[in-house]
């Protein structure tokens, strides 16, 4: 990125992160091997993007006294997966909390226009009490996260976390257009977009690559 760094924008620079990315990119990494490593990119990253969590003190017996902890304070968080990439995501990032909230925002991409098109909500009642962490392997040209962040702003979500695996400056500057609030997480971000709007060098369209679809 150039000009002054975005206090919004976490890109992970861990070498376990950029190496894993790396085996992402390549053409001849199977699907399985694409999917696992999803999961194991997310997990490695969440811990940034959770680290604002609240806490409270709590007494807890060890084998020797009482020590007062810190354990998680209030509501657990919702994860909200962006479908269909979105949900391996999901997967990983409930592996770490078990107890969150589950979400689904189903967006297809129109071939001509590149703009989102709506075709599943499902959301947790309670959302809107929650930390919100939203998730999509891919952050391109941001319309799917831009009309992602609408629906979740529009049933109360206040406190809501990006989370992609690649994205690239357009992508963040579309979010941040209209939801300059939210932070965002990533493990790597790329240069720009092609003229068929994916993210180069990149990786290819990821809901393809992890299910196998391509």
């Amino acid at each position: 990125m150039t000009g002054q760094p975005n206090p919004r924008v976490t890109i992970i620079d861990h070498p376990l992160v950029s190496h894993k990315v790396s085996r992402l990119r390549d053409v001849k990494t199977s699907s399985a091997e694409f999917r696992l490593l999803c999961h194991q990119i997310t997990t490695l990253i969440a811990y940034e993007a959770l680290g604002d969590l609240p806490t409270r003190l709590e007494p807890v017996e060890t084998p020797l006294e009482t020590a007062h902890v810190p354990v998680l304070d209030g509501h657990q968080p919702a994860v909200v997966g962006i479908l269909r990439a979105g949900l391996v995501m999901v997967e990983a990032i409930l592996g770490l909390i078990p107890d969150a909230k589950i979400g689904h925002i189903g967006l297809s991409r129109d071939p001509d226009t590149h703009k989102p098109v709506d075709y599943y909500t499902k959301l947790p009642a309670d959302i809107a009490e929650r930390q919100v962490l939203l998730v999509d392997p891919m952050l391109a040209t941001g319309g799917s996260a831009v009309r992602a962040l609408d629906v979740l702003k529009e049933v109360g979500c206040s406190r809501i976390h990006l989370v992609s695996i690649l994205g690239c400056p357009q992508g963040v500057a579309a979010v941040h257009q209209t939801h300059s609030d939210v932070s965002i997480t990533m493990a790597a971000q790329d240069q720009t977009l092609n003229d068929n709007a994916y993210i180069v060098p990149g990786l290819g369209d990821a809901g393809d690559r992890i299910y196998g679809t391509q």
